[in-house]
């Protein structure tokens, strides 16, 4: 037996005030500051015991150069050992009554780690850094599987942004927290054990007030064999092809990302010449973008999870992380400076802009990425796949750890390994791309909407989230179809006028769209007849269809009478029993524009020959009408209802 998921709260004020209005809400508030919480008490537990180990506590049988592996390495381990089981756990039970449960476990884990500070015992410590490893990897796919189920479409990138957001200035607080407590002489060891157990403390008082989220598939059964568990993950997302590539896409940041969160220290000190507060100013300005770049998503994609972010996410990350390479090749060879002395260099502002904005546009790449992933897997499996996503995650930092020690001791610079990594993402980013056509098409809508037009939509939350539906549109311009793809939080099939695949560049974006293409039936019976058999299938598949019913593009800006083609398409649904709304909609004011069909050359309209025609950033608009069944559907009421929306 399996549960479907539950509307999102009714409650919208979030969308009123933005991604910050959801902290005011106890959907939100609660799990929020509980995640915040535990990724600070790990970090500043983590950095604190390095620190002790490395310049304190001498252990003849952990060498100080090799601490922070030691302990890196045993807190990611569980995520590879226990996260497809944790996955499994995510899906059968209330993700309240976990987070609380592992919240419980967390102040247990950290009473043993206080005792360990209190009596300096390092296997105690590395005990505890394991086992909060595993309590962090239980609570990954109830971290993210929570989110969709208590957030709508239009609030979970904003959401995820704040969260991501949440997690890097955490992590940053608990580093920095860790350092200067455990630096306190003689009880800064008992000051750690502390806070640690305050702040588990603090985070068990916040789960308290997680509203309840039920089990989406509580008959369940667990397979406790990790192996084989993991192997059926890993199918489970394999089954989706863009929520697998999203995974592929996700860990690939993570590699990228653990890269150069490894090379600080040696950056900083062999490359800058700074101290260990140029290090730190590093992370320090890394987590900052990364925070900056997650909230910059919502508005960016108008509250909508916009893939289109991806693509210039990866295009940023690549750029500023070459020009990292460049930026120390102009770098001096000074002595060891300062934090003070390294910000009055002009030249390493250059860096620190660099940095700042590579992690920015990694922010931009991974929310969209979490987000689709949230929407696009099925409710009853979503935390599996969020699982496989943790395991392919783990994979992927701790092959960047190999690969980067290779390269370094293959005598490769550490600007040099910046350089590669930016190339190589590069080419990763366009493999991705080119298997999964919608990240770059929902980039060039992106694109289209916001840098040739100023496009407002209105009455997009009448584009159904779920299930098919027809959207009937007037035909203005070339662009029509992209305009619309912007508006759209789902992926659409267009059936279009076979002859505007001729068009340069265009043809192409709506081949690599899998648009439909029609030709009149007395012109080619067959193609006509393929067109309609595509696009039943589409509806078949619970999927978009739109169709531009004047049957063209409109040569003097009116609209032009309705075919019966939409009416063919309806009566085949209801044959099948597919079940569809018909949404109408009305572009505006884009008659004029340069992709429109206002020149007049030799008795032809002719559209394209006059660029700029009305200068930049021309305001053009969409409005989205209220959907109807397809049973009261005539063309001559899909006209009525498209012309008041373009009047």
């Amino acid at each position: 037996m399996s549960v479907q998921t539950p509307a999102p709260a009714e409650d919208d004020s979030g969308r009123d005030h933005g991604q910050f209005g959801m902290l005011k809400q106890r959907r939100f508030a609660p799990f929020f500051w509980t995640q915040f919480l535990g990724a600070a008490n790990d970090n500043l537990f983590k950095f604190a015991f390095t620190v002790l180990v490395t310049y304190q506590l001498r252990v003849s049988w952990l060498p100080a150069d090799l601490a922070g592996l030691v302990i890196g390495a045993l807190f990611i381990l569980p995520f590879l050992l226990f996260s497809a089981t944790s996955g499994q756990l995510a899906d059968k039970h209330d993700r309240r009554w976990l987070i609380v449960w592992l919240k419980r476990a967390e102040v247990l884990i950290m009473a043993l780690a206080a005792w360990g500070f209190f009596v300096q015992s390092i296997p105690a410590l590395l005990l505890s850094i394991f086992l909060m490893g595993l309590q962090s990897a239980v609570f990954g796919p109830v971290k993210f599987a929570y989110l969709p189920q208590h957030l709508s479409e239009r609030e979970l990138t904003g959401g995820n942004g704040v969260v991501e957001m949440g997690t890097f200035v955490a992590i940053l607080l608990g580093n920095v927290a860790g350092g200067l407590i455990i630096a306190v002489p003689e009880i800064g060891a008992h000051h750690v054990g502390f806070t640690c157990v305050a702040l588990a403390i603090a985070g068990r008082v916040a789960a308290h007030f997680i509203p309840a989220s039920p089990a989406m598939d509580p008959g369940l059964t667990i397979n406790w064999n990790p192996l084989s568990e993991t192997w059926r993950n890993l199918k489970l997302a394999h089954g989706n092809t863009v929520v697998f590539r999203s995974v592929l896409g996700i860990s690939w940041m993570w590699f990228f990302g653990a890269v150069f969160l490894s090379l600080f220290p040696a950056f900083a000190r062999d490359v800058l010449h700074g101290d260990e507060q140029v290090a730190s100013l590093l992370l320090v300005v890394f987590s900052i973008g990364i925070g900056v770049g997650s909230l910059m998503c919502e508005v960016l994609s108008r509250r909508h999870v916009e893939i289109g972010l991806v693509p210039l996410g990866a295009i940023g990350m690549s750029v500023f992380a070459i020009d990292l390479y460049f930026a120390t090749r102009s770098l001096g060879d000074a002595g060891t400076m300062g934090l003070n002395a390294f910000l009055s260099q002009g030249a390493h502002a250059r860096v620190l802009i660099d940095l700042a904005l590579l992690s920015l546009f990694a922010g931009l790449y991974s929310v969209p990425m979490y987000a689709l992933i949230q929407m696009r897997s099925v409710p009853t499996h979503r935390a599996r796949i969020i699982a496989a996503n943790n395991i392919l995650n783990a994979l992927f930092m701790i092959a960047s750890a190999v690969v980067a020690g290779l390269l370094l001791k293959l005598g490769m610079t550490i600007p040099q390994m910046f350089l590669v990594v930016g190339l190589l993402n590069a080419v990763v980013a366009f493999y991705i791309f080119m298997l999964v056509p919608e990240y770059l098409l929902r980039f060039v809508a992106w694109l289209a909407s916001r840098l040739v037009y100023r496009f407002k939509v209105h009455g997009d939350q009448h584009i159904p989230l779920q299930g098919p539906a027809v959207l009937v549109c007037n035909h203005v311009s070339f662009v029509d179809a992209i305009l619309l793809m912007a508006a759209s939080p789902r992926p659409i099939r267009f059936l279009m006028d076979h002859k505007i695949f001729r068009v340069p560049v265009l043809g192409w974006l709506f081949r690599l769209a899998k648009a439909i293409p029609i030709a009149p039936q007395q012109e080619d019976a067959q193609a006509y007849e393929r067109a309609f058999e595509a696009a039943a299938g589409v509806l078949r598949d619970g999927d978009l269809l739109a169709i531009f019913p004047e049957g063209g593009i409109t040569r003097d800006g009116t609209l032009q009478p309705f075919k019966g083609g939409v009416m063919k398409i309806l009566e085949r649904a209801r044959q099948e029993g597919v079940h569809v709304t018909v949404v109408p909609m009305g572009l505006t004011n884009l008659w004029g524009s340069y992709f429109s069909r206002v020149e007049v050359r030799e008795g032809q309209n002719v559209a394209m020959v006059r660029p700029f025609r009305r200068g930049f950033f021309n305001r053009v608009g969409l409005t989205v009408g209220t959907g109807v069944p397809a049973g009261d559907v005539t063309p001559d009421l899909l006209h009525r209802q498209v012309a008041a929306l373009v009047s």
